[in-house]
């Protein structure tokens, strides 16, 4: 048996046995050190942003420069329902508007839930070029709208509109785009007050519409008896409507032209059932920032980030006073079946200031909204308002019938057309963020 090894003879066999570096050890210590060096200022800078802004504080903004269109949180995490994404370099929203035989995406006779406000052909509109014109990104392609894709992703979920007749109105091409691909016995439509529930029942989904012109309660509120002039809006009162909107998997916004009185909007502080009430006036952009700030803050506790989309369609403009597009003084969009070519047009009752307020309150905003910004590209599209072609809920006066620009509707849009374009904007933003 070998007597154990003193430390002395221990060291002096380690001493004898000096270990070398491996070539390839050195070469890699040497590389690292070479990327660090090189690299090692963007590093810190990265690492010291995401530590100062988090994950959810790059935000992109798009639209006419100067002015904060469109707010869409990028987080490093995909968003619910994504399949891909869209070129950082394109901006779906800049485009221009190009003729298409193909086009209209269905027809307005095929589509049993377009209301009699919105069939201009079954009510003479002579011509259907308003049907026919694609939206053309530049630089880039809209994906098509795939109608399968659509139905599959709804299966087993709700997706709801929330907002006024024109949200409605793209609620119901939503319908129309989809609906041929269901059977006639797997689908219906019901209304109960303010809400309409379109059903897919073999996909167990539901497209839903929710009357709230002012996202808050107001006096406005009867989805049937709603034109009041002096309108008045409840401060702090969304759960009365948001008690409805819960459980939903994709949420659409709007609201807009309700609150364009020309006047101060009345501000109701406690309750309708108040024998006197506490109102208070405040300027347009005022209260339309308390009513998102309202809307933003029960979508963050209501809505869950992780399964959960939330869009908000920017304001749909009108056609009112052809002096803006240098037509006639006193015209409006009678008649019209041109759309405007000057890229830069904006039109006077389209507010920049309500779309500056948008801007501001959404890149604050905790929970990641999508914006549709359809007002630019809208603003083009003087041809495709329902005009006259619509049903008359009263009968026209003798001196009307004798002036059509005085009845005529330069508010909503036909279907097929217009609006058509904006569930594919919503479809790309859903799919391909």
């Amino acid at each position: 048996m070998k007597p154990p090894l003193s430390s002395s003879s221990s060291s002096s066999s380690v001493l004898r046995k000096p270990r070398h570096l491996s070539p390839y050890l050195f070469s890699l210590l040497a590389f690292i050190v070479f990327v660090a060096i090189l690299y090692g200022e963007d590093f810190v800078c990265i690492f010291n942003q995401q530590l100062q802004l988090g994950p959810d504080s790059t935000r992109s903004f798009s639209g006419t420069p100067g002015l904060v269109f469109g707010v869409e949180k990028k987080r490093e995490k995909v968003l619910p329902f994504a399949i891909g994404k869209t070129d950082p370099g394109c901006d779906i929203f800049s485009g221009r508007w190009v003729y298409d035989e193909s086009r209209p995406l269905y027809e307005e006779s095929e589509c049993p839930y377009i209301q009699p406000q919105l069939t201009c052909l079954e009510h003479g509109r002579p011509e259907t070029n308003y049907q026919h014109w694609r939206w053309q990104p530049d630089g880039c392609d809209l994906p098509r709208f795939n109608a399968t894709l659509m139905l599959e992703t709804l299966r087993g979920k709700r997706m709801m509109f929330v907002g006024d007749s024109l949200n409605r109105g793209q609620y119901v091409s939503m319908i129309c785009l989809l609906h041929k691909l269901i059977p006639e016995d797997a689908k219906s439509m019901e209304t109960f007050d303010s809400l309409t529930v379109f059903t897919a029942k073999e996909y167990n989904a539901t497209i839903e519409f929710y009357w709230a012109p002012f996202i808050l309660e107001s006096n406005s509120d009867n989805a049937v008896i709603h034109r009041v002039s002096d309108r008045i809006v409840r401060k702090g009162s969304i759960n009365k409507h948001g008690k409805h909107w819960k459980g939903v998997d994709i949420m659409v916004f709007n609201t807009y032209l309700w609150w364009m009185t020309g006047l101060k909007m009345k501000i109701l502080r406690g309750s309708f059932d108040d024998e006197a009430k506490d109102i208070v006036e405040l300027s347009t952009e005022d209260a339309y920032r308390m009513a998102m700030k309202s809307m933003l803050r029960w979508v963050r506790i209501n809505m869950d980030r992780k399964k959960t989309r939330v869009f908000f369609t920017s304001m749909s403009p009108t056609h009112a006073k052809s002096g803006d597009w240098g037509g006639v003084p006193g015209r409006n969009c009678y008649n019209e079946t041109r759309m405007i070519e000057d890229p830069n047009y904006w039109g006077s009752d389209s507010r920049k200031s309500v779309m500056d307020v948008i801007g501001d309150v959404f890149s604050k905003s905790k929970f990641p909204v999508t914006f549709l910004n359809i007002t630019q590209l809208s603003l083009y599209r003087k041809d495709a308002h329902t005009s006259i072609y619509k049903k008359q809920w009263s009968p026209l006066t003798p001196e009307q019938l004798a002036n059509p620009v005085s009845y005529a509707d330069c508010v909503h849009w036909c279907l097929p057309g217009l609006q058509d374009t904006w569930n594919e904007l919503l479809f790309a933003k859903l799919f391909y963020p």
